[in-house]
């Protein structure tokens, strides 16, 4: 191993359990700390559960978008200062300010700690305040999971009316912003090959600029049953990140309409429908009620449960930069149905997994009818996945991976201004 290294990680939102910020913070942190490195995660909320021996720095916003009152208005008694005054302007004009909030307040207090740090590494906000930590002489990283651009098309493409549009429109307008600063940090990195792609043709970062680390899991935890575990033969497991026309819940839920008619079969979302939206409009439409349960968000240990007593876990998305949810059924033996979009033959590999067009509800139905159907076929998708997930997909080889890219930044960074030699 080279030298310790000393990182900020920011995340402008790291939710616990689901949706991937929260699960990525802890993990890398976790895992850079066992590689001798010091790390330090600054986040709004809600805050991550991070493991001992890893400091978390709190950086409150007026949490606009807190369950169970989103949108909420805050007291008057709420209000430090213009950036909280900005927060709330934007949220009231139909703006989303979470990504460039989150990074002036992270860059007002890492403009105090220059000296504490060699590597700012931010987890998706690519707000204009980290271009202030590069003027500060901080080298400043992040990783794009994939470029948000791509949902807000998605979304315009599902929306009905012209207000709804330019409704979207308006509340994705940070993703300009995230351009901007995209191709003026001192590195990128993201999950996939996929995902590099697009942001070439989004953020318009060279593809050769852009270094690839893909995200993995813990395989001790998320591991194959043991043999008091028994496979639900009806059971197929969704997990959702949020009920958004990206996720391809809405197909799922009119193949599982399909199977119905012909056999007894149950899924279980781990995730939430919202109300007024997509799923649940569907669920009514379809008359799934008794077919389908929604578990919200779920802890570790729940999700492993859900995982290896399933007998197919199904990825129906119409994108994925990578599909965190996809390798955690890998290593927990579960064989998969998924989609063509994104990442996601690049992360399934043609063994693990039986794919079909992305949107194709009938050829959904039909393999996830075929991997019912066939003890042995399950068998051989769930070995092959996890083989897949053991060579390629582990926290501490992302760790690893992403250690070495610091190094490299640091070293053609090497010569700029030093943290403390400009004004910040």
């Amino acid at each position: 191993m080279g030298r310790s290294l000393r990182v900020a990680l920011l995340s402008y939102r790291s939710k616990p359990h689901g949706g991937g910020q929260g699960v990525y913070v802890r993990a890398l942190s976790r895992e850079l700390r066992d590689l001798g490195h010091r790390v330090e995660v600054f986040s709004g909320q809600p805050y991550p559960e991070l493991d001992d021996g890893v400091p978390l720095t709190r950086v409150p916003s007026l949490d606009l978008y807190r369950e169970p009152d989103p949108f909420r208005t805050p007291r008057p008694g709420e209000f430090r200062g213009p950036v909280d005054v900005l927060e709330w302007a934007t949220m009231c004009t139909a703006g989303f300010p979470e990504p460039l909030t989150f990074s002036l307040r992270a860059a007002r207090l890492l403009g105090r700690r220059t000296a504490d740090f060699d590597v700012v590494h931010d987890n998706q906000s690519l707000g204009y305040g980290l271009l202030q930590l590069r003027r500060c002489g901080l080298p400043t990283v992040a990783t794009v999971h994939h470029p948000i651009a791509i949902d807000r098309d998605l979304e315009l493409a599902a929306a009905t009316g012209l207000r709804r549009r330019l409704t979207l429109r308006r509340w994705y307008a940070f993703t300009a912003m995230q351009g901007r600063v995209a191709r003026r940090l001192d590195g990128l990195t993201t999950v996939s090959e996929s995902s590099r792609q697009d942001i070439e043709r989004h953020l318009g970062v060279p593809a050769g600029g852009v270094q690839v680390v893909p995200v993995g899991i813990d395989p001790d935890v998320f591991r194959p049953p043991g043999a008091d575990v028994v496979r639900d033969p009806a059971g197929i497991v969704v997990t959702t990140s949020a009920d958004v026309p990206l996720k391809g819940l809405v197909h799922l839920l009119e193949a599982l309409a399909k199977l119905r008619t012909e056999r007894d079969v149950r899924l279980t979302v781990v995730g939430t429908a919202r109300p007024g939206g997509p799923a649940a409009l569907a669920l009514d439409r379809l008359g799934l009620g008794d077919a389908v349960r929604f578990t919200g968000p779920v802890p570790t240990d729940e999700l492993v449960r859900l995982l290896q007593t399933a007998t197919v876990v199904a990825v129906p998305s119409l994108y994925e930069g990578f599909s965190l949810p996809a390798v955690e059924a890998m290593a927990c033996g579960t064989p998969l149905v998924t989609t063509d979009a994104g990442a996601l033959p690049e992360v399934v590999g043609s063994h693990a997994g039986v794919q079909v067009p992305a949107g194709d509800v009938g050829r959904l139905a039909e393999a996830l009818q075929l991997v019912l159907d066939h003890p042995s076929l399950q068998e051989q998708l769930g070995r092959a996945g996890r083989a897949r997930v053991l060579g390629a997909y582990t926290w501490r080889r992302t760790a690893e991976r992403s250690a070495e890219w610091y190094a490299d930044v640091l070293d053609r960074t090497r010569g700029r201004a030093t943290p403390g030699s400009a004004p910040c």
